[in-house]
């Protein structure tokens, strides 16, 4: 393996055996979108690509055309839907991919349909619903009502019955996204499915189907299986974590596949009253060993565990000691015998009893896994398990 002094192990198996125990409990003719926006989480775009296409994923969602585009330049030929925004002068290029785009007004879609040659391709595309996240979609009903049976507008119908007959769009999707399944309470979850529903049954009415309908993120997947339709978009678990802790990931068996690590590069001997780094905000209380590790706030590690998070030296954690730096984090090391120069860190990831995870440095600073695995910088190489 290269030698590095910061570095991020890529599990590529873990995506194989993660996409399989998902598999296992979807309805076979339910289709599995494996979502890679944001570089993959962290993991990096096309080596996940291949690994979970070749495991089985049948679709794959991106946040913005440029993922898309990567991923056809690498000559992965999967559908792929397109979650964020693409501006009409970029139609054609939706086109030349073969790329699926998502829409949340009429506006958008003439917009894209405008911009379409007559009698060339159409734009591949999937409606989105809002039902309750209050982020990007169509609103079906008047989202406020405390009504559990509310009445579909009249408008968004006649919206989608417009979308439809525009000569540069394909409608082939459709589709909502959950603000709550991943919290204790699913009557919130349950009520935007029942909305989702019903804007369905009202647009079928009006003679308009859609080949795939979808809901499930990753925590309705493991606790809503009745929203499973079409198809459903796995996202954080499809890394190995819970969307929070009120899922429970282990009904399924999932595994992390990111293991970010550093070395020591540098151990020092220090007396009573030493202080460490920026500020001087950590002193010791006896006299210990200070570790610098190879890694700081620059690569992703975020300054404000400072004082706060653990890493695993020889087997054994080992607390931050002062302020993380841009480019170096220091560890009382004290406790931990024998420590040497060029020892590796774990900084997170998956570990059979300590909990080292990125859940556990989310936890340190009041965020979710999903920041903590995005936010790790390009500048850290990937190295890749197969």
């Amino acid at each position: 393996m290269a030698q590095y002094d910061v570095w991020a192990e890529i599990d590529l198996r873990s995506f194989s055996h993660n996409i399989r125990q998902f598999k296992n409990i979807l309805h076979p003719s339910a289709r599995l979108m494996a979502v890679l926006k944001a570089n993959a989480y962290g993991h990096g775009l096309l080596e996940v690509a291949g690994r979970v296409l070749e495991a089985g994923a049948q679709v794959l969602g991106v946040a913005r055309i440029s993922e898309a585009i990567a991923i056809r330049r690498a000559g992965f030929d999967a559908p792929v839907l397109i979650f964020g925004h693409t501006p009409p002068e970029l139609a054609g290029k939706l086109i030349e991919y073969d790329l699926t785009q998502s829409l949340w007004s009429y506006e958008m879609a003439r917009s894209l349909s405008d911009a379409v040659p007559p009698g060339g391709r159409k734009i591949k595309t999937h409606l989105k619903i809002d039902t309750g996240m209050g982020r990007l979609g169509m609103m079906p009903c008047d989202l406020g009502q405390s009504s559990d049976d509310p009445e579909i507008s009249e408008q968004v119908v006649d919206d989608v019955t417009l979308i439809k007959r525009l000569p540069g769009i394909e409608l082939e999707g459709v589709y909502t996204h959950f603000a709550t399944a991943d919290a204790a309470d699913k009557t919130p979850a349950v009520r935007q499915f029942a909305i989702f529903n019903r804007f369905l049954e009202k647009v079928k009415k009006q003679g308009i189907e859609f080949e795939i309908r979808h809901a499930a993120n990753s925590a309705a997947i493991i606790d809503m299986p009745q929203t499973h339709l079409d198809m459903v978009r796995l996202g954080i678990s499809l890394y190995g974590y819970a969307p929070s802790e009120y899922v429970d990931a282990g009904k399924v068996g999932i595994l992390p596949a990111m293991t970010l690590k550093s070395r020591i590069i540098h151990l020092k001997k220090v007396n009573a009253g030493f202080c460490v780094s920026y500020g001087r905000t950590w002193q010791a209380a006896a006299p210990t060993v200070i570790a610098t590790v190879s890694l700081g706030y620059g690569d992703g590690y975020s300054r404000l565990l400072s004082s706060k998070a653990k890493m695993l030296v020889r087997g054994r954690l080992a607390p931050v000691a002062g302020r993380v730096c841009m480019d170096q984090t220091m560890l009382d090391v004290g406790q931990i015998p024998d420590v040497a120069v060029g020892d590796e860190v774990v900084v997170f990831g998956p570990h059979k009893t300590l909990p080292i995870g990125a859940d556990r440095i989310a936890e340190h600073i009041n965020t979710i896994s999903y920041e903590v695995l995005t936010g790790i910088s390009d500048r850290v190489p990937r190295v890749y398990i197969r």
